[in-house]
Order: C-alpha cells, then sequence, then structure tokens
C-alpha cells in the first residue's frame, strides 16, 4: 500500500499534525478498538509518512480502550485481519508495523488511556516511551482462547523481561498501571495523562529529526531480539490461528459472548 497523502481520509484512523508531531489515534469505537487488516495497513502508510515529517508519534486509542486485540468478528468472517489468516500475511504486516514504531526515524510515544489488551500492548511495547493514566488497565488474555501473544512477545519481552512477560501471559490476568510501571512497560502515568503527555513533548519536540534518525538506526543495529524473531513469531502466530479447535472457540465467543470455559445455555 502506497503512502497516503495528508489529505486522505482514513476508516480506521484518526490523523493530525501540529508540525512535525503526529497524532495517530487508533478510532474503531464500533469494534471496541480492535485491530482489523484495514487498520494495520492504515497505520502503516502513516508511519511511513512520519518516516519523512515526524520527529515525534503520538499513538493513542479511545477514552474507554486504548486497544482490544485482533478484531475475532473479522476472523470468524474469514478475512482474515491482523491476526494472519491462513498464510500469515496480516500477522507479518502488524509486526513489521511494530517494528517501524520500534525503529522508526521519529520518537514513538504510546499515550494509553482506558484498557488494553493482546495486540494493544503489542503497540504499546513497540513505543519508545508510554504514558498512561493512572486508571488505565492492562492484559493479554490470548491463552483463554488457546491462542498465545506470539507477535507482542518479543516486545513485551524487551521492555519487561521474560519473567514478567511470561507472568503476564500465563495469569491472563489484568494489571494496572502502576504494575506497568514497576515492570518496565510503562514510562510513568498519572491521573491527567495528557498533561502529562503534553509536558512529555514540550521537550520532545526540540529534539533535530537527524539525530533522533541516527539514534534509532542505532538502536536497530544493536538489536538481537526484535528483528531475528520476527520470522519465528508470525509462524507461531499462524500455527494458533490455524487450529480449529481455537477457531471454532473465537467463533462461539463472537456469536454467543460466552468465554471457552463457560458451559453452554
Amino acid at each position: 500500500m502506497g503512502v497516503l497523502s495528508p489529505e486522505t481520509v482514513y476508516e480506521t484512523v484518526r490523523v493530525r499534525w501540529e508540525q512535525e508531531i503526529c497524532f495517530l489515534q487508533i478510532h474503531r469505537p464500533e469494534a471496541g478498538n480492535t485491530i482489523s487488516r484495514r487498520l494495520v495497513e492504515e497505520c502503516t502508510a502513516v508511519v511511513r509518512q512520519c518516516e519523512d515529517r515526524a520527529k515525534v508519534l503520538v499513538l493513542e486509542g479511545l477514552p474507554e480502550v486504548f486497544c482490544w486485540g485482533a478484531d475475532f468478528q473479522e476472523l470468524d468472517d474469514g478475512t482474515a485481519g491482523a491476526a494472519g489468516g491462513a498464510d500469515g500475511t496480516h500477522a507479518a504486516a502488524l509486526y513489521d508495523l511494530w517494528l517501524s514504531l520500534a525503529f522508526g526515524s521519529f520518537v514513538s510515544v504510546a499515550h494509553v488511556q482506558g484498557k488494553a489488551n493482546a495486540g494493544g500492548i503489542g503497540f504499546i511495547a513497540a513505543c519508545d516511551i508510554v504514558l498512561c493514566e493512572n486508571t488505565t488497565v492492562f492484559s493479554l488474555s490470548e491463552l483463554l482462547f488457546g491462542l498465545m501473544p506470539a507477535c507482542v512477545l518479543p516486545f513485551l519481552i524487551r521492555k519487561t523481561g521474560p519473567a514478567r512477560a511470561n507472568f503476564a501471559t500465563l495469569t491472563t490476568q489484568p494489571f494496572t498501571a502502576g504494575q506497568a510501571v514497576a515492570w518496565g512497560l510503562a514510562d510513568d502515568c498519572a491521573a491527567d495523562s495528557g498533561r502529562l503527555l503534553r509536558r512529555h513533548l514540550l521537550r520532545l519536540r526540540y529534539l533535530p529529526k537527524k539525530g533522533v534518525a541516527r539514534y534509532k538506526n542505532y538502536l536497530r543495529n544493536l538489536d538481537d531480539l526484535l528483528v531475528p524473531s520476527r520470522d519465528k513469531a508470525v509462524a507461531a502466530n499462524h500455527e494458533v490461528f490455524s487450529d480449529h479447535e481455537n477457531l471454532e472457540k473465537i467463533a462461539r465467543y463472537v456469536h454467543t459472548g460466552r468465554f471457552p470455559w463457560e458451559g453452554e445455555q
């Protein structure tokens, strides 16, 4: 997909520019701010613009939910979406999008409000700086459906270390903003995260674009986790989303709202 112009009308995101700062908002309120095929395409196009134009990219969601992970409705419809479908193409595209947030020639800042789950944690962990509200709740629910956060894990491990990432994956329990800061997933939290974000942007806007680009390229050259893990993550994602039992659990949830452990009514 080619680079979209600043005047592009987007379906799944909202974009605004303040000089060299790009604000990219995940905006799918009708679908719980889940990750669809189109969302990955549009976010990728905006990030490509940022390579040339932005010093800072601020990634945001809705006040109630930052991002809730894969769009199960799209999976059930057979249109694949971000989970990857049969060939893993879209999982690869999503992983590459996160690599761009991690190593692109701009400072990526995740401004997190509300709830963040599953693939939403991948967006967060890929960013350079993570700021959230005190009331933000994080979770990894994949194993409840027999899935795993395959593409998320390398990015999460880079932030929190393997032990915390393993704990969050296995327990599937929500954790607080305070825990996210203590674990290293988030850098700071406040009752008014908007004010916290503005304070950081006042300083970040002074960074020279060339200096940021050179620094981020150096980080990529130092990386021994994210890039080498790409193919393994996409393959693992393909494995769990090709399992018919897992797909049946997803379909049941979409059609009835019942989780895998809940009996028939």
